[in-house]
């Protein structure tokens, strides 16, 4: 599905999404990503679901986002508690959705200047 959303200069948005990819700014991935308003971490994360470690959120405590977005593929699925650990204790918000609804959260997030960080797990 492609997306169309008017975006701000600088500001990184999801412009199409299909069966274990997404595009950022016209730019197709296949792996496991993180998307910020400003940057693309492309060697972000685990390449399934259920190799998703405490590790893999802890690095975006960096990023000082308000809330993270955690993609869990086609379905939602939610990590245990000892993933997520380091988000709550840095009083990150977590939502956890599909891949496709944490696209589309995250473009209108974006879109309004929110501090938001999409952690897409593709597998």
């Amino acid at each position: 599905m492609k997306l169309h959303l008017s975006q701000a200069a600088g500001t990184n948005v999801f412009t199409a999404y299909g069966e274990r990819y997404v595009a950022v700014n016209g730019a197709r991935y296949a792996r496991s990503l993180l998307v910020l308003p400003d940057r693309v971490v492309a060697d972000w994360g685990p390449d399934e679901f259920d190799a998703l470690g405490p590790e893999h959120l802890a690095a975006l405590v960096g990023f000082a986002p308000e809330v993270v977005l955690l993609g869990t593929g086609e379905r939602l699925r939610f990590p245990r508690p000892e993933v997520t650990r380091a988000l709550v204790e840095a009083r990150i918000g977590l939502e956890v959705m599909d891949v496709q609804a944490a696209c589309r959260t995250f473009n209108i997030l974006a879109a309004e200047g929110r501090k938001v960080a999409a952690a897409l797990v593709l597998e």
